[in-house]
């Protein structure tokens, strides 16, 4: 008889999971963490099957490995498992790479050392000092750490240890990584609009009732979607004392407004998961997911893949934002990837926006998800009056990018004692570096991607690839000497031109460059908030989440920009960004306006602003994508080649191409140079499929890649559901 043996996933790029042989002095169960052997080196992974003693030949038995130790951190639950199987299976990412976005480094799987804090004791000392006696005040019955203590006193370590020495003080174990405070159910929620109360109550039911159900809070913006969604949470964390409850966000920046109203609602701040979480905070948050203490989890996309243990409502706000596709590693978009995760376990998901998806609005009308509308604002607040500016008959001046429409709207605005915000969704100063005597635009090493001056760092920088270097004083291809000359606006030229303009007021640029770090970005909202700056400049950051009650005006510099270009949703992403923005004015009892510069006033996106007539718009693009067999009434996947060079991934993608499989309903259109043709040193390649829905796409897919061998110097990719086609 074979000795027992169990199968272990690595979170590694590999297709399954791998047997090893059962310590005997340590019995396994499914989901527990493991270290085990993979060559010299040691690795963690998880127990992804059950013993198994069927028989191997003595030579595949010898050849087995056993597991070194057992982990203390809770098992992975099935349902967590389940659905790593799903989405590998999905993506056609191999299991272990899923699993990884499970598991993150593994370092949080190992307990973190207690540290010591002190108690004040019972013994007085017999010995009394100034100092002594200010650390004894300072201590209590909540225990604090010897430094934390001598920061208080003003006293080196040492006297904390002399106090502990003599009794005055208690040394007891601290945890690390201690409990978050349970929300306060009881807390009183705020007073809701009576289309907040019914919509409210339709969630509570759905969360009452229990099963998969996915519900669209269909809100126009400042209709309080956020407290309407809050009394679901209540409703689940009532309902289940284990429940668990996640909400999506797409920017980060968004939580720090959030995390105050999660607090004015339920009493205690959320469980944060991003990536400026720092480590100690991701592994206390992950560990508290783990064994079932974080109760509210708030979090990026990559949120979605923690270790819950029992995961009861998804949230998914501003659920139409491209930000929930992955583009690195394992491609997914999570917005589709909660929906599936709720419906596979069982329970509620909702998505809430002021501009739904197209996939999420024909999915309404067609019966999968139910939908819950909040058409006007809180507390009578009017939506804010859009208009366009032809930039044709009323443009800037030469050099500038500020209409006089949109100057004297500003002058007016500012005159009112309100605010104004410029939008533009561009970073840095200018999006091209252009040599004036030969023409020679700066570009990325080895990359086709263009370098975007940034002027307040003096830097040049690819935001495809992440290179910056300093701006030269010359021409890198002719040698012209102060030749280089910015060419169109990013948001930090606007802000030089604004100060020029108004040098009296007081303006800021908030964009992910400028404003980098969370305490950073929560000073500018407080100022904004506050009225300490008068004119804002902004990217997409400032775009949603946020509520400034004195801003009243938004101009858009360029609302053409985003149309152009071949991706099939550059009119609803347009038309969803600029209803945003604009929605950010006019939120509390002064009335707002838009005004959006533009080349193209008749465009449909522009028409469908103006009149705010978002479902008409919906469904020409509908009927246009209908038409076309593309998502949502077809499937797509993209199929990238990368490597170092060229003729190689020309060759791979040539015999690729020929065995591309004939199938109804499939069309396979490519090789063709990916509009970014080389990044990073690498040439890229790309197939696009168009498949009905009826046609099992992963299906296809694995059979066209099986029937090929690509070299091992090219990379193949699928993304299934691709939202870039760069």
């Amino acid at each position: 008889m074979s000795e027992p043996r169990i199968s272990v996933l690595l979170p590694l790029p590999l297709a399954g999971p791998y047997d090893y042989l059962a310590p005997e002095d340590a019995p396994l169960a499914v989901g527990q963490y493991v270290v085990v052997p993979l060559g010299p080196r040691e690795v963690r992974g998880v127990v992804w099957a059950a013993p198994s003693t069927t028989e191997l030949t003595e030579k595949a038995e010898k050849a087995l490995k056993t597991v070194i130790r057992v982990l203390d951190a809770p098992p992975l639950t099935q349902d967590v498992r389940n659905f790593v199987d799903w989405v590998a299976a999905y993506t056609l990412f191999p299991q272990g790479a899923v699993l990884r976005m499970v598991m993150r480094s593994g370092a949080q799987l190992t307990p973190p050392k207690p540290k010591t804090g002190y108690v004040l004791g019972k013994t007085p000392p017999q010995k009394t000092t100034e100092i002594r006696a200010k650390v004894l005040a300072a201590a209590g019955d909540v225990p604090q750490t010897a430094q934390v203590l001598a920061a208080a006193a003003g006293c080196g370590v040492g006297v904390i240890k002399g106090l502990a020495d003599a009794g005055a003080l208690v040394p007891v174990s601290i945890d690390p990584d201690p409990p978050y405070p349970l929300p306060d159910l009881e807390r009183p929620g705020p007073r809701l609009s009576p289309e907040q109360n019914a919509a409210a109550e339709a969630l509570k039911a759905d969360v009452v009732a229990g099963g998969y159900k996915t519900t669209l809070i269909d809100g126009v913006t400042g209709s309080g979607k956020t407290e309407v969604y809050f009394e679901a949470i209540a409703a689940a964390l009532r309902k289940d004392p284990t429940a668990q409850v996640l909400v999506l966000m797409p920017e980060i920046a968004l939580t720090l407004q959030f995390i105050k109203r999660v607090e004015a609602r339920f009493g205690v701040a959320p469980t944060l998961w991003h990536s400026d979480a720092g480590d100690a905070g991701r592994r206390r948050a992950w560990r508290r997911v783990a064994d079932g203490g974080a109760r509210i989890v708030v979090g990026a996309r990559s949120a979605l893949f923690l270790p819950f243990q029992n995961l009861s409502l998804i949230i998914v706000d501003e659920e139409h934002d491209s930000s929930y596709k992955q583009e690195d590693g394992v491609l997914y978009q999570a917005r589709d990837m909660a929906v599936a995760r709720g419906a596979r376990k069982g329970f509620p998901v909702i998505l809430a926006s002021a501009t739904p998806a197209l996939e999420t609005m024909i999915n309404v009308t067609q019966g999968r998800y139910s939908a819950v509308t909040l058409p006007g604002r809180f507390g009578g607040a009017s939506m804010p009056e859009t208009e366009t500016i032809d930039l044709r008959a009323a443009p800037p001046d030469k050099g500038q990018w500020l209409s006089p429409k949109l100057i004297e709207a500003v002058d007016e605005t500012l005159d009112r004692g309100e605010q104004a915000m410029l939008f533009l969704n561009r970073r840095g100063y200018a999006p091209l570096t252009i040599c004036r005597k030969c023409g020679h635009r700066l570009t990325a090493p080895h990359s086709d991607t263009w370098l975007v001056e940034h002027r307040y760092e003096n830097k040049l920088v690819c935001h495809h690839t992440g290179f910056s270097m300093p701006k030269p004083k010359h021409c890198p291809a002719c040698g012209a000497e102060d030749s280089l000359a910015a060419c169109g606006p990013g948001v930090e030229r606007v802000g030089e031109e604004a100060k020029a303009r108004w040098p009296d007021r007081r303006v800021a640029v908030f964009s992910s460059d400028t404003v980098q770090a969370p305490g950073e970005v929560k000073g500018l909202l407080a100022d904004m908030a506050a009225g300490r700056i008068d004119i804002l400049i902004a990217t997409q950051i400032a775009a949603k989440g946020h509520h400034f009650p004195n801003l009243t005006l938004i101009g858009v510099v360029d609302a053409d920009l985003g149309l152009s270009g071949g991706d099939l949703r550059a009119g609803e992403r347009t038309y969803q960004l600029l209803n945003q923005v604009a929605g950010r004015a006019g939120r509390a009892e002064k009335k707002g306006r838009a005004l959006l510069q533009t080349y193209q006033p008749n465009h449909p996106v522009m028409r469908a602003l103006i009149s705010g007539d978002r479902d008409t718009f919906l469904a020409q693009e509908a009927e246009g994508r209908e038409m076309l067999g593309f998502p949502p009434y077809g499937r797509l996947a993209a199929v990238i080649l990368t490597g170092e060079k060229e003729d190689q991934v020309r060759a791979a993608a040539q015999t690729l191409a020929k065995a591309a499989p004939h199938a109804k309903d499939v069309e396979v259109w490519g090789p063709a140079p990916a509009p970014i043709a080389r990044l990073r040193g690498r040439t890229r390649m790309r197939f696009l499929v168009k498949a009905a829905r009826t046609v099992n796409l992963q299906a296809f897919l694995t059979a066209w890649r099986a029937d090929v061998k690509t070299p091992s110097s090219v990379r193949v990719a699928v993304d299934v559901d691709p939202y870039s086609f760069l």
